[in-house]
């Protein structure tokens, strides 16, 4: 199956992936005793909470997003919006990682959240229009 919307589908499933791993190396020094510090402590320590938090957040919002993305590919609609606001959103997904996770800067993380919510909510604006404009065109005798 090959659809646009697939594109940026997948680009936030592997930047979920990466922060996965990056999780993985930020708890190698507790968990493994690798890159442990020579006085047995964690360098990642302070970040490692974050990276967490960030990954447990691809998993709330973002699915309202793959959710609108399955219906609209269903529906055969990956048009000049629906793409804008997908690649939108994950751009915004990336942008709220590389805010929380190394500054922590909850005022700006809270900025960018609002343009990735937006962003899927536009998605949904789309679906449900497709919705209505579906159920308004007459069945037509077979």
């Amino acid at each position: 199956m090959s659809h646009p919307l697939m594109v940026p589908m997948g680009a936030h499933v592997a930047w979920a992936a990466f922060l996965y791993v990056l999780l993985t190396v930020a708890r190698a020094p507790a968990v493994w005793g690798v890159g442990r510090r020579a006085d047995g402590s964690n360098p990642w320590s302070k970040v490692e909470p974050r990276i967490s938090a960030n990954l447990s957040n691809q998993f709330e919002w973002p699915l309202f997003f793959h959710v609108a993305c399955v219906l609209l590919i269903v529906g055969n609609d990956g048009g000049g919006l629906a793409r804008s606001l997908a690649w939108t959103f994950v751009a915004g997904r990336v942008l709220h990682s590389l805010v929380q996770i190394p500054t922590g800067n909850v005022r700006l993380r809270g900025v960018v959240f609002t343009v990735n919510f937006l962003a899927v909510l536009g998605m949904w604006a789309v679906v449900v229009a497709n919705a209505f404009a579906t159920q308004a065109t007459p069945l037509q005798a077979g």
